[in-house]
């Protein structure tokens, strides 16, 4: 097998979660879209992982499975040749997915009633996790500059960590949706502040591989000392890197004994201690391990999608923002020139065959916003962008 970015596959009868909600919609099977919303890609599996999970099938037991040496090695190999820092195998906890970890470490690190800060507009599961664990949501909204350069709002930011009442910070980084990647500088002056105010930081990283040529990410952790690890987890997993999140498997950093054991507990708690199955440690082992000319290939696809974007809604449609993408591969595009926000924004798209992920749902500041994923061939976001000129002509009334 080789590596295929350019053929569309059929997923229209595979259960694909972001294909049957655009199906469901009268006229939608017609319009011949794809749909560019949730955050899984429109592209083949990476071949070496495709051979691992082959290969287990054809010549291994299928019984209760447990992390092996050469998963931990394959885990933090990556973490350390990608990603320039050297966790710990004992840091190791597991997750059937990333949403579920910072979902259950809010539960273990906050109190019901206690304030979790989160930096709005961002992704929608943050303010569900805060809130199943009982906890207040306090936002920090990010600045949005000229240009759709968005930046953390340290002042506020120190104000709300100030505050007693507030616990732990659930971070972004990179950013999703806006698409930023924290330099070490920002990432070095909220860890200053989390530090400074027992504020624990809880850092979803899970697009920590998808970083556009020209950026860095750092994770959070590597720019702090030993006893400052003690206060921050750190999410990533191989789902969005490697179109992955159908096999559930995340890897969870956590240097704090204490909150690590209370994190393996609370899904114990409620009957979840096989936490991966066999084949998420089979594809998670041989993306890791054999899939860094793929993921080169991807960002490379993504990057050139992002540029075509870009440059071609400067010609057809000029009052569309279009943020600078520095990580994800999720375009972040203000569309609020047409006058049009919430459903009725997502109605007129809707309209003309076009299905994005709303900004409203991002929260505060995402209001008149669409998110547009562009892990799919460049046929499809060549598609989409002229579905984009005709919206554009008829809001502006050209």
């Amino acid at each position: 097998m080789e590596n295929d970015f350019t053929n569309l596959p059929d997923r229209t009868h595979d259960g694909s979660v972001k294909w049957d909600i655009m199906l469901a919609e009268p006229g939608a099977a017609a319009s011949g879209a794809v749909p560019l919303s949730i955050a899984d890609m429109e592209l083949a599996t990476p071949p070496a992982v495709v051979d691992a999970l082959r290969g287990l099938v054809e010549g291994h037991v299928l019984g209760y499975t447990e992390p092996t040496d050469e998963y931990y090695e394959a885990v933090l190999g990556w973490q350390r040749r990608r990603h320039a820092w050297s966790p710990k195998r004992e840091w190791v906890a597991l997750s059937p997915g990333v949403v579920p970890a910072f979902t259950v470490a809010c539960q273990v690190v906050a109190r019901p009633g206690e304030g979790i800060i989160i930096q709005p507009p961002v992704y929608y599961p943050f303010f569900r996790a805060v809130r199943a664990a009982g906890c207040e949501v306090v936002e920090n909204r990010l600045i949005e500059r000229d240009g759709l350069r968005y930046e953390m709002d340290f002042d506020d930011l120190e104000r709300k960590a100030a505050d007693p009442a507030n616990v732990a910070l659930l971070l972004c980084s990179p950013h999703n949706p806006v698409g930023r990647v924290w330099t070490a500088e920002e990432l070095r002056r909220v860890v200053d502040i989390c530090l400074a105010h027992d504020v624990f930081v809880i850092s979803d990283e899970i697009h920590d591989d998808l970083i556009m040529p020209g950026c860095e990410h750092t994770t959070i952790m590597d720019i702090m000392g030993p006893e400052e690890r003690e206060r921050c987890l750190v999410c990533t997993a191989p789902s969005k890197t490697f179109n992955l999140a159908g096999l559930q498997c995340s890897n969870i950093f956590i240097p704090d004994k204490n909150v690590r054991e209370a994190f393996v507990a609370a899904f114990e708690k409620v009957g979840i201690g096989q936490l991966l199955n066999a084949f998420a440690y089979a594809a998670c082992r041989a993306a890791y391990m054999g899939c860094d000319e793929w993921l080169e290939g991807l960002i490379s696809l993504v990057d050139g999608n992002r540029r075509l974007v870009g440059e071609r809604l400067a010609q057809v449609a000029p009052e569309v923002g279009v943020a600078p993408l520095q990580g994800t591969y999720l375009q972040w595009l203000d569309m609020r020139a047409w006058g049009k926000d919430g459903k009725g924004l997502e109605a007129f798209l809707h309209d003309h065959g076009l299905y994005l992920d709303e900004g409203y749902v991002f929260g505060s500041g995402g209001s008149g916003f669409e998110r547009m994923n562009l892990a799919c061939p460049r046929s499809v976001v060549e598609q989409a962008v002229e579905r984009l000129a005709e919206c554009s002509r008829e809001a502006m009334g050209r």
